[in-house]
């Protein structure tokens, strides 16, 4: 698959502190990457970067082939996650002219926001002051605002902040479609729930440095543990736990379940798989659950910053 976005070694420092690091990353065309961090790791310097409004002291970014140059601004669309619209501007009226910023002309600017506007369903906010908004209902604008000239590459950061969940799942399908539709789409988020819904691949920075990148299903499968996860009604129970502390690495574990059965993480042993965990556990009981422990992008997160601590 092609890139439209890489970095190549990108590098900032203010003063003396590093903000990054010899970041390199690669950014599939039609995908969305999640850019993760603790506080201060380094991910807003480098939207700021991609979005020219700081340069790198190392390094290059390319889009779409390219080196990244001035007029490459018209194919991006940014949602920051400090919001800038103008209060007491009226929506239509402010909408209209930063599409004009954007390249489009008046006609064809109005036809997009009328679409936008009936499909989050704020067609009557139209002669509103940002002001009179709800904090959800300017981020509503504020989305609009970022997508309307169908840029190719799309950067939001934090962008479900001050959604209820409702609306947060709205603009999660918006956002699924704006990929599916050809965008490619940079992602920047605390929450860890949105990068499992929405992230096709990720790269997680600490401290200005890059810890990890790759497709997120590919991390996943670096980080399991061959552990999976039990619920099972032994015929004798004492004997089983018995056998199975012989055999295996087992902890307990709950999860909810319309059966009185005895519920475990059982981790089998490299010599071992699952179908030889399976014919064990068949062989002592009635099996009611039975799933691997995927780790979540959370998990891996907190994991991979407490090892580099």
């Amino acid at each position: 698959m092609q890139n439209l976005l890489v970095a190549e070694n990108v590098s900032k420092k203010y003063g003396d502190f590093t903000a990054l690091n010899q970041l390199s990353i690669e950014v599939p065309q039609q995908s969305i990457f999640g850019i993760l961090g603790p506080n201060g790791a380094g991910k807003t310097t480098f939207i700021r970067i991609v979005n020219q409004i700081t340069m790198p002291d190392q390094g290059e970014i390319l889009l779409d082939g390219e080196p990244l140059k001035p007029e490459h601004i018209q194919y991006i669309g940014y949602l920051p996650e400090e919001r800038g619209l103008y209060k007491s501007m009226k929506v239509g009226e402010q909408v209209l002219y930063l599409a004009q910023l954007k390249g489009l002309s008046k006609k064809e600017a109005t036809v997009r926001l009328k679409y936008w506007f009936e499909r989050l369903e704020i067609g009557d906010w139209w002669n509103k002051k940002i002001q009179e908004l709800s904090k959800g209902m300017a981020q509503k604008i504020q989305f609009i605002v970022t997508v309307l000239h169908q840029p190719k590459l799309l950067i939001f950061d934090e962008p479900f902040s001050g959604f209820d969940p409702v609306n947060a799942n709205l603009i999660r399908d918006e956002i699924l479609k704006l990929r599916d539709d050809g965008a490619t789409i940079l992602f920047s988020t605390h929450r860890m729930e949105s990068v499992e819904e929405l992230c096709d691949y990720m790269a997680l920075i600490h401290k200005s440095n890059k810890l990890l990148d790759g497709k997120v299903s590919y991390i996943k499968k670096q980080f399991k543990s061959n552990t999976y996860q039990v619920g099972i009604e032994p015929t004798q129970e004492e004997q089983f736990k018995q056998l199975l502390q012989e055999k295996f690495e087992v902890t307990p574990t709950f999860f909810h379940s319309i059966h009185q059965d005895l519920q475990l993480n059982i981790k089998i042993p490299e010599k071992y798989s699952q179908n030889n965990l399976l014919s064990f556990l068949m062989n002592h009981g009635k099996i009611n659950h039975f799933v691997e422990v995927i780790p979540s992008v959370n998990d891996i997160f907190i994991k991979t910053i407490k090892s580099h601590a």
